[in-house]
């Protein structure tokens, strides 16, 4: 199952030293093609649903940049080819629109099972840090926050072979 773990730049430099990504507790959150994502998308395009599950992932990491100001403003996702039964998702929690494609991945994963990796690129940092910046209030039910938290899905994340890890984590 191809899972997209939403990171930092520290959590990734963290995760390439260690040789895997370790679990939080309650294990590592990631986002995948889930009974949910595939109702809410109404789209039966394997491509189309993984690049779904790819951008929760990357609205999950802008979640854990605006809960960081000390890092790099540039989102980092890692997809990663993991076993089925490592892979934990709860079919009601899943429903709900800011958890779509939500799972759990148990125990720690092998940095060697990454596929790819996916990073803003430069250009895209100030309107990053911006959305960052405007969470908060977008999730207060700000308009004009909501419009800049937006702007930053206007990039697209770039596409990194995993034998590039090394020259993205320094």
């Amino acid at each position: 199952m191809r899972v997209y773990v939403p990171l930092t730049f520290p959590a990734l430099r963290d995760a390439h030293r260690a040789g895997e990504l370790a679990p939080e507790r309650g294990g590592t959150v990631a986002y995948a093609v889930t009974p949910g994502l595939r109702e809410w998308y109404l789209s039966d395009d394997s491509e189309e649903l993984e690049y779904a599950a790819l951008n929760r992932a990357a609205q999950a990491s802008l979640r854990l940049l605006a809960g960081k100001p000390e890092v790099p403003r540039r989102r980092v996702v890692v997809a990663l080819d993991v076993a089925d039964g490592v892979v934990s998702f709860d079919p009601d929690h899943g429903l709900a629109r800011e958890s779509l494609g939500e799972v759990r991945i148990e125990g720690p994963v092998p940095l060697s099972k990454a596929a790819a990796v996916h990073v803003d690129s430069d250009e895209a940092e100030a309107d990053v840090t911006a959305a960052a910046d405007a969470l908060g209030a977008a999730d207060m039910g700000d308009d004009d926050a909501r419009f800049t938290v937006d702007g930053a899905e206007d990039h697209e994340l770039l596409w990194y072979a995993t034998q590039e890890i090394p020259h993205l984590a320094d």
